[in-house]
């Protein structure tokens, strides 16, 4: 539907320059159609009716070439405007391919980050039992120094000698006061040795796993860079075919010496150009209509469908009946939270969140880019503009996908993050070197805390 608002638009374009062609047709013909017109059908002269006739059937012949290019030239123009509308249903499914894929990246990227922090989490495990164990080394010695001598010289036997007796009996008293606690370190100590041998256990799946999951991200990364280069791509040999035909029919339209059936199939596009206004009035009126219904039902059932259509050209819910629907920019660690202080006392007004060298970054909302292009010392900065007053602004970032103009949709990717924390953007006071992205919400120029914006659980804020 939006599609043929979209050529609706276009053929509005065209009335406006037919319109101004009409204009050009009522003005007083040159000096040869006067001549043409003074002449009568009873004229004595019989070579200036020759040549007349013969100028006059030049004309026709002329015109009716021209009318003929004319007419193929509009055919031309029809099936190019055909394939481009059927190339921009293609860009609407590549737009949902590029929001399931940063989708799938996104969830990996979590996967990466938890397994990171279990990982680090783990060999902090390991480091205390290896530094336990190495606090026990001097007992181990003992014990299994005692253990050994107890092998090498046995209790004598009982029935030999009274002696032997003797001996076997302070033996057994002395083996009974220390074997207790000789078996209650060695079960120490072998407990201890069993917890290293788990943690290193976890410690490889952990690693095999985060390997597999950074081998899962390279790939979507990859299949998000085809995706990116078809988009480019994608019409951009049609729309330029387009405009040279429609050059082409103006051209030809100019040529023209007799106006008349020229203005005739003009009438006729002109008439189709209203009947298509109208029609895209409809529709409009149908959309808005069905918009509202869909924004009834997402309030009342906390609106998960609301962004499916991703051919839209214009935002799905107005951004103040978004909160709890949007998705987050970047997985990481909030630094910073909004309004929160560092410790120069100077206030956070947005959120500063700490993610992955490389990440994707994606759109949190519907919206027109208004600026995308390097600020400062804050790496590239991109500012969306939401509707109703509200403007997303992210900056941090090493490199920015969209382009100044482009209507970009919830979760598309918009840009990278790089290698290195850039400068704090948002007086972000760290000692991290990750790389943060900044996020600030603004509504009529006023910041605003996007956290009850955000539809997944709260990211995991730093202590301390």
């Amino acid at each position: 539907m939006e599609g043929r608002a979209r050529r609706s638009e276009r053929k509005a374009r065209l009335g406006t320059a037919l319109s101004l062609l009409l204009g050009l047709a009522v003005l007083p013909a040159g000096p040869a159609a006067a001549q043409t017109i003074a002449t009568k059908p009873g004229e004595t002269e019989t070579g200036e009716l020759g040549t007349l006739d013969k100028r006059r059937l030049d004309t026709e012949a002329e015109l009716a070439s021209l009318k003929d290019t004319i007419s193929l030239t509009g055919e031309k123009k029809a099936a190019l405007e055909s394939e481009v509308s059927t190339l921009e249903d293609d860009a609407a499914a590549i737009n949902r391919q590029l929001i399931d894929t940063s989708a799938r990246s996104r969830t990996i990227e979590e996967r990466i980050e938890r397994a990171a922090k279990r990982l680090e989490e783990l060999r902090g495990d390991e480091a205390v039992a290896r530094q336990s164990l190495l606090g026990r080394r001097a007992l181990l010695i003992e014990v299994i120094a005692a253990l050994q001598r107890i092998g090498y010289r046995p209790p004598p036997a009982l029935l030999v000698t009274p002696e032997n007796a003797l001996k076997s009996v302070r033996s057994a008293i002395l083996l009974g006061a220390v074997l207790p606690e000789v078996r209650a370190e060695t079960e120490v100590l072998a407990t201890e040795l069993r917890d290293l041998v788990r943690i290193r256990e976890d410690i490889a799946a952990s690693r095999e796993g985060l390997l597999a999951d950074m081998a899962s991200l390279a790939e979507e990364e990859q299949r998000l860079n085809l995706l990116f280069e078809e988009k480019k791509k994608l019409g951009s040999a049609k729309r330029a075919e387009l405009v040279r035909q429609t050059a082409l029919a103006a051209e030809l339209a100019g040529r023209a010496t007799s106006l008349q059936s020229l203005i005739d199939q003009l009438n006729q596009d002109i008439g189709a150009v209203r009947e298509a206004q109208a029609a895209a009035s409809r529709a409009e009126a149908e959309r808005r209509e069905k918009e509202e219904q869909r924004i009834s039902r997402a309030k009342e059932a906390a609106g998960d469908d609301s962004f499916a259509d991703t051919s839209r050209i214009a935002p799905a819910l107005p951004f103040e009946e978004a909160r709890g629907l949007l998705p987050r920019p970047v997985a990481g660690v909030v630094l910073a939270a909004f309004d929160q202080r560092n410790r120069l006392g100077e206030t956070s007004r947005g959120q500063s969140i700490a993610t992955r060298s490389g990440s994707r970054v994606v759109s949190p909302s519907d919206g027109w880019v208004i600026y995308a292009g390097p600020f400062r010392s804050y790496g590239q900065l991109l500012i969306v503009n939401a509707g109703d007053g509200f403007h997303v602004v992210m900056s941090g970032m090493e490199r920015i996908d969209a382009v100044l103009g482009q209507f970009v949709l919830a979760g598309e990717p918009v840009g990278v993050m790089g290698s290195t924390r850039l400068a704090s953007n948002a007086n972000v006071d760290v000692g991290t070197g990750r790389p943060v992205l900044y996020v600030e919400f603004r509504k009529d120029g006023v910041p605003v805390d996007p956290e009850p914006w955000w539809a997944q659980a709260k990211l995991e804020e730093r202590s301390g």
